[in-house]
């Protein structure tokens, strides 16, 4: 029988989703099991909008193996709705049953989605935002890559030379190009200061006489030879060379990012506000989908962001106030770190802060009240299409 609405909710995975619809009544009018391709997920579209008039759906998943159901939905002019997977978790300790099946985690995402009214209805961004948004995740990747790369590279070096480790800074390009040739005492001290000034000019390596005295003076310390020290040279120019084919993938990933976000309607703005340069930029559009009809007010933008406190109040205690369990936190590194980085190049924000700490906050207080802050002015220069402006300094102290 046809009812008036139906809510259907999706358990994702890659190969195959499984759904259960249910009533206004929360009984169960199906459950099936769905291939992950274009034919079976059209057909099973056509057998849940067959129930109900109106149909809401649910996933626990946006992203990956989501896709193409959820372009599928939204191309049908289907209502979709988001749960994450923490609060899917926590429903289900209020329903009976220990086991855990794809079934009963889609009926829990369907009954979830039939009484709840705080969930976020999901929309299908716009190619730039979606290339954004990948291009983001990527270099979130190659950074994580390289800090745990250079992490290692460091461990190794210091099997073979604690001077050399010390004295070598392998966070800037010199140094990893100097370890991809000789990695040894020994063989820095045969090639000597003019050996190795000259090789590593040859390799366009700036600063080349300084780094090249400074490697061979820390050699010159070292006369012992470690164990296992021939092994341990191949490994850390192995892993020089690795840390330089990142830093390159970074380079590139940073054009293709810049060339992207320039193009969106929000950049000029975005560029304006201190702090905000194009990396941070693209994080904030990845983040929001760089439509602020997705939030009803500043208020709204920063609760997302992890920037507004909920308040914890019990018994006679009130007044509690702490960070939200959920929030973007891509968002809050954005935001976060724009403030931070505004402390340092406007003064507004310097005055703010500085005040904030006279006030008996720490310095990341500090920071997330002048973040908070920010988001007010963000908001609004987004709202009206302008770019931002210095206030003149007799207004500063206001």
């Amino acid at each position: 029988m046809r009812v008036e609405r139906a809510w259907a909710g999706v358990d994702i995975g890659k190969g195959h989703h499984h759904v259960v619809v249910i009533d206004a009544e929360g009984s169960r009018m199906l459950s099936r099991r769905v291939t992950n391709d274009e034919t079976a997920l059209l057909e099973l579209m056509g057998q849940v909008t067959a129930l109900a008039d109106e149909v809401r759906w649910a996933v626990d998943v946006s992203t990956g193996g989501a896709a193409l159901l959820l372009a599928l939905l939204v191309a049908h002019g289907q209502q979709v709705f988001y749960l994450s997977g923490n609060q899917v978790n926590r429903a289900a300790d209020g329903y009976r049953g220990e086991g855990k099946t794809d079934a009963k985690d889609a009926a829990i995402i369907a009954d979830q989605a039939r009484m709840r009214r705080d969930l976020s209805r999901l929309r299908v961004d716009d190619e730039l935002i979606v290339e954004l948004r990948m291009l983001v995740a990527r270099r979130r990747d190659l950074t994580g890559d390289r800090v745990r790369l250079v992490n290692r590279l460091h461990e190794q070096l210091l099997g073979i030379s604690p001077v050399l480790e010390r004295t070598l800074d392998l966070t800037n390009r010199g140094p990893l190009v100097l370890l991809t040739h000789v990695q040894t005492p020994t063989a820095i001290r045969q090639l000597g200061v003019a050996g190795l000034g000259e090789w590593l000019r040859s390799q366009h390596v700036r600063g080349a006489a300084e780094l090249a005295a400074k490697a061979v003076a820390a050699a010159e310390s070292q006369r012992t030879t470690l164990p296992g020290q021939q092994l341990a040279a191949q490994l850390v120019a192995d892993m020089a060379k690795g840390v330089i084919s990142l830093d390159e993938q970074l380079k590139h990933t940073d054009k293709l990012i810049e060339g992207r976000f320039r193009h969106h309607q929000h950049a000029t703005v975005l560029l304006s506000m201190p702090g905000i340069g194009v990396l941070l930029g693209a994080e904030f559009l990845a983040a929001t989908g760089g439509d602020l009809t997705a939030f009803a007010s500043a208020d709204h933008l920063a609760g997302y962001a992890g920037l507004a406190p909920a308040p914890r109040d019990s018994g006679r205690i009130s007044g509690n106030l702490h960070r939200p369990r959920r929030y973007h936190r891509g968002l809050q590194h954005a935001l976060y770190t724009s403030a931070l980085v505004s402390i340092r190049y406007n003064h507004q924000s310097r005055t703010f802060y500085d005040r904030k700490r006279s006030e008996g906050k720490r310095h990341t207080q500090a920071v997330l009240a002048l973040a908070r802050r920010r988001v007010n002015v963000l908001w609004a220069l987004l709202r009206d299409q302008r770019c931002f402006e210095p206030a003149p300094p007799h207004t500063l102290a206001a």
